[in-house]
């Protein structure tokens, strides 16, 4: 299902920020479709989306080095507002006329602002000679601004923080207004696309679901889709939106690879066959998976074994069915985003970490992805626009490769078993305290390390559990969550006691920067 176009978006041009996702979040928080675009492919993405307003984001690069990222003329002879963000601030000025430097001081962290002029980005929001928090992250910074911009305040280290060309409806600054450490920056970036792009705001999830609808039916006309169902979120609204469009014509395959929490496939079952009348094929491939995981301890190759097997079984079950045109898929929008990331970076290797791969060109199938234009939360909000119950759509994140990646070292049977119970105590424990919805995710790991423990009267040399808990607004950063030691040692001493095989329960307290969530 390929993207199109929409009477009213804004192009974000990517040039390499960690958090430019981020950007489009809070674009899409105020009701405007968005796109974000690498800035080699920015021309393109530009006559294509027909945006009404364009955002540069934040990189890593200089405007000083030898071929450093810049925006396309074409976006600068359109005629529509842009804004430039650190980065997109100072290729804004190097490219229009102002000049920056490197060599002054740097600025990274909390920093605060200070409003000397008043300002339409302000509107409701900033007034002259108010004071505000935002977030700096700079080393190089604008020393003179181009013709036509005026300063609309400053900061202890950037002389030229925030400026506007009104006229032109430029508007740049050497802050992130789009992370949470700057309190007032989604409303900045609301102004920005309400009152100064003037766009409405009405891209909600009720004309989503109706086009993405229409789209699929269009797409598939009257052959068969198949589907693997793995029961997290996002597989499970795209089979359910797919369904909507094409009803028999879908058929989901769960493959039960021995490596979901406990009773997670005879739930999502029960769900998906009695509930939505899908038809649902569930695959008991526990055996296949585990056996040939056994003894295995690089988390690379596990992550390889189980995307070629899934792919394995998939395809043995698509011939039973006597084969398919379309495969859907949950691909969301941060997945498009990574694939055509002209860094490669990081998130390349996280991605592989958490997925098991797609599925083989030579099965010969058109993707049908319904979800390619959304982010995890609009997900959930499409997914209580179909129906699925609270309890299902706030789930917390669960990899592709399920246990397999909190079980370090070896992997073997009662090792799963082990750590399986010990993941159903704790997330038991932490809706009885009426914590999962506070938590982003959390999860119990097997550590590949064994004590000796008193129990009792008698000696034991078992395994140690990790207990893991975050909370994140956006994914991308996680902080640990701040149990109480009465919830920690409930907790522990369910697990020790009912769970043989663990003597010892620690509780993780590491936080995590942009990028991966999960343990390993």
């Amino acid at each position: 299902m390929t993207q199109t176009a929409h009477p009213d978006s804004v192009l974000i041009i990517d040039f390499g920020s960690q958090v430019t996702q981020l950007i489009a979040r809070r674009v899409r928080e105020a009701g405007v479709y968005c796109e974000i675009v690498p800035f080699q492919s920015a021309e393109d993405g530009f006559h294509r989306l027909k945006p009404k307003a364009i955002i540069l984001s934040g990189s890593p690069a200089s405007t000083l080095d030898e071929n450093s990222p810049r925006a396309p003329q074409v976006i600068f002879d359109s005629g529509l507002p842009i804004f430039g963000i650190c980065y997109g601030q100072q290729t804004m000025c190097a490219q229009l006329g102002g000049k920056v430097e490197s060599g002054h001081h740097r600025e990274f962290g909390r920093a605060f602002l200070e409003i000397d002029k008043e300002c339409p980005l302000f509107e409701g929001l900033w007034s002259a000679g108010s004071r505000h928090q935002v977030w700096m992250s700079h080393g190089d910074r604008v020393t003179a601004i181009p013709p036509g911009f005026k300063v609309v305040a400053t900061s202890s280290n950037a002389p030229f923080a925030f400026i506007a060309d009104e006229k032109r409806k430029y508007y740049a600054v050497q802050f992130h207004p789009e992370v949470v450490h700057t309190p007032d920056g989604a409303k900045l970036i609301q102004n920005f696309v309400h009152h100064i792009a003037g766009i409405t705001g009405d891209w909600t999830m009720s004309a989503y679901r109706a086009k993405a609808v229409q789209q699929i039916r269009d797409q598939v006309g009257n052959k068969r889709v198949i589907c693997a169902l793995s029961g997290g979120v996002d597989s499970s609204v795209a089979a359910l939106l797919i369904h909507e469009a094409v009803g028999d014509q879908l058929t989901c395959i769960l493959v039960d690879h021995g490596l979901m929490r406990k009773n997670e496939a005879a739930d999502v079952v029960a769900m998906f066959k009695e509930h939505y009348n899908l038809h649902l094929i569930h695959v008991d491939a526990v055996d296949k998976f585990v056996g040939e995981l056994e003894g295995v301890s690089d988390p690379e190759t596990k992550r390889k074994i189980i995307g070629r097997l899934f792919i394995e079984t998939f395809e043995d079950e698509a011939k039973k069915l006597g084969g398919a045109d379309f495969l859907g898929q949950g691909t969301l929008y941060p997945d498009v985003i990574e694939s055509v990331s002209f860094t490669g970076g990081p998130s390349v290797t996280i991605k592989s970490h958490h997925n098991v791969g797609g599925l083989p060109e030579r099965m010969n199938m058109q993707l049908v992805e319904p979800l390619r234009e959304l982010f995890k939360d609009e997900v959930r909000v499409l997914g209580k626009e179909l129906g699925l119950p609270d309890s299902f759509i706030g789930r917390h994140p669960f990899p592709g490769p399920g246990l397999a990646i909190r079980c370090p070292g070896g992997i073997t049977r009662e090792k799963l078993e082990i750590l399986r119970e010990a993941d159903a105590i704790y997330l038991d424990e932490i809706r009885k305290a009426g914590l999962y919805d506070a938590i982003w995710q959390a999860f119990a790991v097997l550590l590949p390390v064994q004590t000796v423990g008193v129990m009792g009267d008698g000696r034991t040399y078992e395994f140690v559990c990790a207990l893991r808990a975050v909370t994140s607004v956006d994914g991308m950063t996680a902080d640990f969550y701040h149990y109480d030691m009465d919830f920690l040692g409930r907790a522990a001493t369910r697990i020790i006691n009912e769970v043989r095989g663990i003597n010892r329960v620690v509780y993780d307290v590491t936080s995590k920067p942009p990028g991966t969530i999960e343990w390993e």
